[in-house]
């Protein structure tokens, strides 16, 4: 099959896929009892993530660190450096929350912990499980911070809100007289969908490395992570159209938190794995200098308006010239 139709096949089935998996589960809790925040942390917060999921889960089955890693850092970096810096040149974002602040320090500790393993240890099940731990420590703490409300709104609740912004029937009823069966199907469905289409685009992927005599790496960290990374740049580009510059930043923020902790840790616990050394030098500690930087906005409150937009997507268009073999 041309390569070209792999990646493009792979990505709308992901696209597709992905929706019907967040809609099917998301239906499925609703009438089963589970509270409608519990759902945005967990199901909706997690499900937006499954194309980077399983797409790095299916590159690690398939003996490609390259692009599981590069998937995820690649991804993190995408979010940051192109996703805000379009999203800035729509709309300036003011960021004022310290909720957003205190988010910000756990993406940069996650962006450091990358570093750290890439230099130390393997992508092992402990790691694996170690990151996964963080990651329901976090959504505890988030669950809790929402229920109380005194600190605004967590990342993981901004992820979730601005996915519910840009698909306002997410929570329609399903249509039928067996309303709970046709929702199992349609999350069932969704997911054979996602785990075809992740088959396709890593498939994809490796002849593109081939053809282009380049590594996989390279195209793990670009054209998979960007084409991983387009229901946040879609939502955020919404949330940033309707002036909501903190569900904008927050969906960014909460984006990168879920691909560390959530998809390399379910990535090393299913199939071990190792940060590339390429990565470990470079791109993880680009990954985490990003991560610093909006932390700093986070928690200065400084604008991010059409200049530092601007500035943001010259940064990403100079590191994949860097990265990119000449």
């Amino acid at each position: 099959m041309d390569t070209a139709l792999l990646l493009l096949g792979g990505l709308a089935l992901l696209a597709l896929g992905g929706e019907f998996l967040v809609r099917g589960a998301v239906r499925v809790a609703e009438r089963i009892g589970v509270s409608p925040l519990l759902i945005g942390l967990t199901l909706v917060g997690f499900g937006t993530s499954t194309p980077e999921l399983v797409t790095s889960v299916q590159a690690a089955l398939a003996g490609s660190p390259g692009i599981a890693v590069g998937n995820v850092v690649g991804s993190n970096i995408a979010n940051v450096l192109l996703i805000l810096g379009i999203a800035a040149l729509l709309s300036p974002i003011r960021v004022s929350s310290g909720a957003l602040g205190r988010d910000g320090v756990l993406g940069a500790a996650a962006a450091l912990a990358v570093v750290v393993i890439g230099f130390t240890l393997p992508l092992g099940r402990t790691v694996g499980a170690l990151l996964l731990a963080a990651l329901v420590a976090y959504l505890v703490h988030a669950w809790r911070t929402e229920r109380a409300g005194t600190d605004g709104h967590s990342a993981a609740y901004e992820k979730a809100e601005a996915f519910e912004g840009t698909h306002p029937t997410l929570h329609a009823p399903a249509a039928g007289a067996a309303p709970l069966l046709v929702s199992l199907g349609m999350a069932l469905g969704g997911l054979v969908l996602v785990v075809v289409g992740g088959r396709l685009m890593v498939d994809g992927a490796v002849a593109l490395a081939q053809s282009l005599g380049i590594s996989e790496t390279v195209i793990g960290l670009t054209i998979v992570a960007v084409g991983t990374s387009m229901p946040e740049l879609v939502t955020s580009l919404v949330a940033a159209v309707r002036r909501q510059s903190d569900v904008a930043l927050g969906n960014v923020l909460g984006s990168n938190i879920y691909n560390v902790l959530g998809i390399l840790g379910v990535t090393a616990v299913i199939s071990p794995t190792v940060v590339p050394p390429e990565i470990a030098r470079f791109d993880s500690p680009v990954m985490l200098t990003v991560s610093l930087a909006l932390l700093v906005f986070a928690w200065t409150g400084l604008r991010i308006g059409r200049r530092e937009g601007g500035v943001l997507i010259a940064a990403y268009v100079a590191y994949v010239w860097w990265i990119w073999p000449a």
